[in-house]
């Protein structure tokens, strides 16, 4: 393999080429900006990508043009910056003039102490040249909190500018020939990175350096150095392996390569079935889903975390690769208990493949937390019934936010299953139900919450199949 191991990172910020040699693999943008070029208008507030007073937008080429993304610069490692575009909020008034969008916050009373507004101005920015698709504007700033003034003016600020595509050619073709065209990597002191643009190279990298951590969007390890203050002696960086990025529509199903965003695979997701698009929608804020990647969400192993509880409710299947080869296994297997997973030394998750539901498949996904949007859960459940002849022929039953891991729920599985779909059946399941876990009590919810949001859940799937409407928020009070 040939790699590149002094290698200098190089974006275009505005419209000038940046280029860091003796890079910190660690260092966030946040502190780049703010302490090396004096783009202090980027603010730090919470330093976990929680606020969005961080919110800046980073670019990709795509085709002729470049696609931007709004990120939380916090968390936003240097490297990752390397062969993309970069836009802070000082880059909306380089001429002197502020942006319409600034224009009409300061005149509608957007702002206050302002402190938080620039993180909203890229937000909104972004919405406004196309960054955050057909979002409405109170998805859009989900990820950004203000704590002194109502969101009202906000968002209608954000509602009254105009869709303003841009149009970046010649900035496409500057960036052009900033890409990496081989692996890359550096050394920091006795610390090492790497940036793999293949898999071959990655598995060759593993091989090498199995201790080494990987990181693909950093919305999980970036916390470790921001909040954790830990110090990691080797890191992989995987965004750029291109195979890792495909998300393929197969006849059976949807295979998602381990570097694919949340972002990008919500519109996918949200065609296996509607419940798992409202889930991933829930999913941080939309710069967490911009930059946090379906299979790092897999291999972090988190018992709270959104996605498995609903690909093992599906019947996901995980292909693990290293310089040995392919192993595929059922996702629900991979996770053996807390902080466990089985990945081998070497091993990084190359994909996950999805099996299409059945348009009689019985499904009900859903998240309870503390706070609606941009929260952890406090329970997350997810259900597939396979009906046959008014019987449930099978029935796969996920949680998170029960147990040490995402965990099936054997005893309501079977309590379910070769029953018709009835009241009794279900009462019956969600007694069982409390069999299944010995949930623990924390911040976000005592043991008997989960048990009985759990079996709440279970309820519900059977009111909505009766065609009444019921939301998770009543889920929720109803559980008190």
């Amino acid at each position: 393999m040939t790699r590149d191991v002094s290698s200098a990172v190089r974006f275009l910020l505005d419209d000038e080429v940046v280029e860091l040699r003796d890079v910190d693999p660690t260092a966030t943008l946040l502190d780049h900006l703010r302490y090396r070029m004096g783009r202090t208008g980027t603010k730090e507030g919470c330093a976990e990508g929680d606020c969005g007073a961080c919110t800046v937008l980073v670019g990709e080429l795509a085709g002729e043009g470049i696609v931007w993304r709004a990120v939380n610069a916090c968390i936003l490692f240097l490297p990752m910056l390397d062969g993309r575009a970069l836009m802070t909020v000082e880059s909306l008034s380089r001429t002197g003039a502020l942006d319409p969008l600034q224009a009409l916050m300061a005149e509608n009373g957007s702002s206050q102490c302002g402190f938080c507004t620039p993180g909203f101005v890229m937000s909104l920015y972004g919405r406004s040249c196309g960054a955050s698709g057909d979002l409405p504007v109170a998805d859009v700033i989900a990820g950004n909190l203000c704590r002194c003034t109502g969101y009202g003016p906000i968002l209608a600020a954000g509602a009254a500018i105009a869709p303003r595509p841009r149009d970046d050619r010649a900035l496409a073709r500057r960036l052009q020939a900033l890409q990496p065209t081989r692996s890359a990597g550096g050394r920091f002191g006795e610390r090492l990175w790497f940036a793999p643009r293949t898999l071959e190279a990655l598995a060759e990298i593993l091989a090498e350096h199995p201790d080494a951590r990987l990181v693909a969007g950093a919305t999980d390890v970036g916390l470790w150095v921001t909040k954790g203050l830990r110090s990691l002696e080797k890191v992989v960086f995987v965004a750029g392996v291109e195979a890792l990025c495909r998300l393929d529509d197969e006849a059976g199903g949807l295979r998602i390569g381990g570097a694919v965003r949340y972002a990008d695979a919500h519109q996918a997701l949200a065609g296996l079935h509607p419940d798992l698009g409202e889930l991933v929608r829930r999913i941080g804020g939309l710069q967490v889903r911009n930059a946090g990647t379906v299979g790092g969400n897999i291999a972090n192993g988190s018992p709270i975390g959104d996605g498995p509880p609903a690909l093992i409710a599906l019947g996901a299947e995980l292909t693990l690769r290293s310089a040995q080869g392919r192993r595929i296994l059922p996702l629900e297997d991979y996770f053996l208990s807390y902080g466990q997973q089985d990945r081998r030394p070497g091993e990084f998750v190359e994909s996950v493949w999805i099996p299409r539901p059945q348009p009689s498949d019985v499904i009900l996904m859903a998240k309870l937390s503390r706070r609606f949007d941009s929260d952890i859960s406090a329970v997350c459940g997810a259900f597939a019934l396979t009906i046959e002849d008014g019987l449930i022929h099978r029935a796969r039953i996920a949680f998170g936010g029960m147990a040490a891991t995402p965990r099936r729920a054997p005893a309501c599985e079977a309590a379910l299953t070769g029953q018709p779909l009835t009241f009794e059946t279900i009462e019956r399941a969600a007694e069982a139900l409390r069999t299944d876990y010995a949930p623990i009590t924390d911040v976000r919810g005592s043991a008997a919450y989960r048990l009985d949001s759990a079996a709440n859940l279970l309820r519900r799937l059977w009111l909505r199949e009766q065609g009444e409407a019921v939301s998770v928020l009543d889920v929720a009070m109803a559980d008190g």
